[in-house]
């Protein structure tokens, strides 16, 4: 026998109806659109300020594949490598120096990151092509033996000045990378018999890399843009070639929007893979890791699939 809820008390009420659905209606942002109206106005200002501009645009696609500035965007991109293992080799070994309870190798440490953080690149470039002043021979007994001019050359100039001056900033982000690990881990290792440097290279090192490689990849990007200033001593880099081609072409600002075309692009790149980079070393930390650009792009193009009787 089935029993039925709703039948009526005697009285002729009816019974109390369920809760009405709640309609839910969305905030409105005003703010918004008025932000994107503006942000589209001032973008159509500048874009026609800049076509109504005496710049012969043409002239950017023409030589925008040229041998010469390719030729360029392959220094640029050698230097920039050389540069940051010269960097990161140098400020792993600062950073050591720097922790050590030597007072004399961590003075040597500190008075290096001092001078170097605190001249410009610039000025440390011009200063190592014009050393031949102070020393006219480099003189290696029988192994080499020239003159300072012939030996420092631009290449090597550069080298010394971007890679020793990036020592010293990654100097410091090594060093917050080792001391973020706890001690315990140290301790622990020399209580199994671990020696000094063992410990540094399989237990600190490894886990100290989930904060050294973030600022790593930032300083990456800056080198490569920061490659620009060796045009000063004269590397032929992508910056010097574009402004030789624009002095004989008579294309000096075009070549100019086109160097700085060059540079986005290559930053652009690195910084993809300095997302990926980062994401991989975020998989200890984070419960949830962040999306990738693709499945951001996913997310926004194909509509969420919602489960069977839910409604927006």
């Amino acid at each position: 026998m089935t029993v039925d809820v709703h039948k009526s008390d005697g009285s002729g009420a009816k019974p109390p109806a369920g809760p009405e659905a709640i309609k839910a209606i969305p905030v409105r942002h005003p703010g918004r659109y008025v932000s994107a109206v503006v942000a589209l106005a001032l973008l159509g200002a500048v874009v026609y300020a800049f076509a109504q501009g005496k710049i012969n645009w043409g002239a950017i696609p023409e030589y925008f594949f040229d041998s010469r500035i390719l030729k360029g965007v392959w220094n640029t991109l050698l230097l920039t490598v050389l540069s940051m293992v010269i960097g990161i080799a140098g400020g792993i070994m600062l950073a050591v120096m720097r922790l050590s309870k030597n007072p004399v190798t961590s003075s040597i440490a500190w008075f290096y990151i001092w001078f170097f953080r605190g001249t410009p690149v610039l000025v440390q470039l011009f200063v190592w092509f014009n050393l031949g002043l102070v020393f006219e021979y480099i003189n290696l007994g029988p192994i080499y033996k020239d003159y300072w001019s012939s030996f420092m050359t631009p290449l090597l100039t550069a080298l010394l000045g971007l890679g020793l001056n990036e020592a010293a900033y990654m100097a410091e982000i090594c060093r917050a990378g080792l001391l973020s690990v706890d001690e315990g881990q140290t301790e622990a290792s020399h209580a199994l018999g671990m020696s000094h440097t063992k410990t540094l290279r399989r237990i600190v090192i490894p886990q100290a890399m989930r904060v050294i490689v973030p600022p790593t990849g930032n300083e990456v990007i800056n080198m490569l843009k920061t490659t620009s200033l060796v045009s000063a001593v004269q590397f032929a880099d992508l910056f010097k070639q574009a402004q030789d081609i624009g002095q004989n072409a008579g294309s000096i600002v075009e070549m100019f929007f086109l160097a700085a075309a060059w540079y986005l692009i290559m930053t652009s790149i690195l910084s993809v893979g300095q997302y990926y980079i980062e994401r991989y070393y975020a998989r200890g930390s984070s419960r949830t890791l962040p999306p990738t650009p693709m499945q951001r792009l996913r997310a926004a193009v194909l509509p969420t699939r919602r489960p069977k009787g839910v409604t927006a």
